[in-house]
């Protein structure tokens, strides 16, 4: 059914005439009564009696008139939330963030939520291959991970901002004049880990194969809090991005400079070639303004 048929339609009924229907719609008196007859047609009954100049309904005029009503006021209530959408005044945001990510974009949530605060924001926590996978299933509109990620997916990439890899090490005399740690020193040591749902367990692995070396894995965690705690009891060594150990206890922990290329890089996925929401859009442009600095000329 032609939407604008049935308005046509309705406003002959208000107006009790078919020459003040096309005036008030801004459209010639013929137009109103074509549309009106093939609204007749295509419900296959009649809607409206001439009596002189007075328009009766039908019984079936009557029940097209009173839902004709309710469907056209639906009709401005979803065209008023499409607009409230598009121009950003409402929507939904699903973004993953893995746990050690969400205290580096506390400032750009902020910044979001203060200019679009009519936009739900759900932010889902995980590891960082696994919000990879719910990017990829579409669970997900976009997702914060370490990058770099396996170039085979397809996955547009946004860089953010990279900040150097540490070791944390008890706050011992052994390590008090040290300036820096190796991977071959690191294997001499057990090593507490993040566990194989995040990015940098996988970069780790790699850099450690690279070089022939087989670290001794002691503990493995989701979570960046207790890692420090078991180095702090003692129990071994840990590898964390530098802004995680600013966070930490200087009088029973130390982080030293890893002696390697490796750097906590951080940036934005998000499916490559499908459809972004106004709302995800949205988040990519506000990203870009915050670290003006580290994000590149995007592509998609």
């Amino acid at each position: 059914m032609d939407v604008r048929a049935l308005r046509y339609f309705v406003e002959v009924v208000r107006q009790q005439s078919f020459t003040r229907a096309a005036e008030a719609l801004f459209v010639t008196q013929p137009t109103i009564s074509k549309m009106v007859r093939q609204l007749e047609d295509e419900l296959n009954c009649t809607l409206l009696l001439r009596e002189g100049r007075r328009l009766h309904l039908t019984d079936s005029g009557q029940v097209v008139y009173q839902r004709g009503l309710m469907i056209l006021q639906e009709f401005k209530q979803l065209e008023q939330e499409i607009g409230d959408i598009n121009q950003l005044k409402t929507g939904e945001l699903r973004l993953g963030v893995p746990p050690m990510v969400g205290m580096q974009i506390a400032g750009s949530v902020s910044a979001f939520r203060q200019r679009y605060p009519g936009i739900t924001l759900k932010i889902v926590e995980s590891g960082g291959l696994t919000v990879q996978e719910a990017v990829l299933s579409g669970s997900l509109d976009l997702a914060l991970t370490a990058l770099p990620i396996d170039d085979q997916l397809p996955l547009n990439t946004l860089t953010l901002m990279r900040h150097p890899l540490c070791v944390l090490v008890p706050h011992a005399a052994l390590w008090l004049e040290r300036t820096s740690v190796s991977l071959a020193e690191i294997t001499r040591h057990p090593l507490l880990i993040f566990n194989e749902e995040f990015s940098l367990n996988r970069q780790l692995k790699q850099a450690f194969q690279r070089e022939g070396l087989t670290p001794h894995i002691a503990v493995r965690s989701g979570q960046w809090d207790f890692l420090a705690s078991m180095v702090q009891a003692g129990m071994g060594v840990a590898i964390l991005p530098e802004p995680i150990c600013q966070r930490l206890d200087k009088q029973s922990l130390l982080w030293l400079p890893l002696e390697s290329e490796l750097a906590w890089t951080l940036g934005l996925i998000w499916r490559e070639g499908s459809y972004l929401s106004r709302s995800a859009q949205a988040w990519i442009d506000c990203c870009r303004e915050y670290w003006p600095g580290d994000a590149p000329t995007l592509w998609v």
